[in-house]
């Protein structure tokens, strides 16, 4: 697996799993009628924040994008989203889009890195993020629609880069 930038021709890659996870409506909340075309400025950046991707061969495995969480006064802070293709579940992509997006933030020396809404019943997530050092700072009760589970919280999670 390489984790590398995504360029444009890697959309129509990340479209079919982004779309998937999107309509599931598990972990984003995204607007449910989005299309590719009003998808994709959502989910691939622009400097100075950057969207990756990790690839074996020719399979896009999953994507990331990270980049300063508030403009301003808030952009020493950074922020990120991570999406796994469902067929690479369970193999470290998550983990290893983590790692590299904790990299990238440290090299560009933001003071850390902020999560505004890790689905609390995302727990995959939520386990990861803490292994990766990252810690719940308050929890907004009732803020997330799941499909299943009804309202559910959103997590803030924080990991101090400095």
């Amino acid at each position: 697996m390489i984790i590398r930038a995504a360029v444009d021709s890697d959309w129509p890659r990340i479209w079919p799993f982004f779309s998937a996870i999107v309509a599931a409506g598990e972990t984003y909340a995204y607007p449910e009628d989005l299309t590719s075309e009003t998808a994709r400025p959502l989910w691939m950046e622009t400097p100075p924040a950057q969207t990756v991707v990790a690839v074996d061969g020719e399979s896009v495995l999953g994507s990331a994008k990270f980049g300063p969480n508030r403009p301003g006064r808030g952009a020493h802070i950074a922020t990120a989203s991570f999406m796994v293709s469902p067929q690479a579940q369970g193999r470290g992509v998550g983990r290893a889009l983590g790692e590299y997006a904790l990299a990238w933030a440290r090299q560009r020396g933001y003071h850390g890195m902020q999560f505004n809404a890790v689905v609390e019943t995302n727990e995959p997530a939520v386990h990861l993020w803490q292994d990766l050092g990252f810690r719940i700072i308050g929890t907004v009760p009732e803020a997330f629609r799941h499909p299943r589970h009804g309202l559910v919280g959103l997590h803030v999670m924080y990991h101090p880069l400095r």
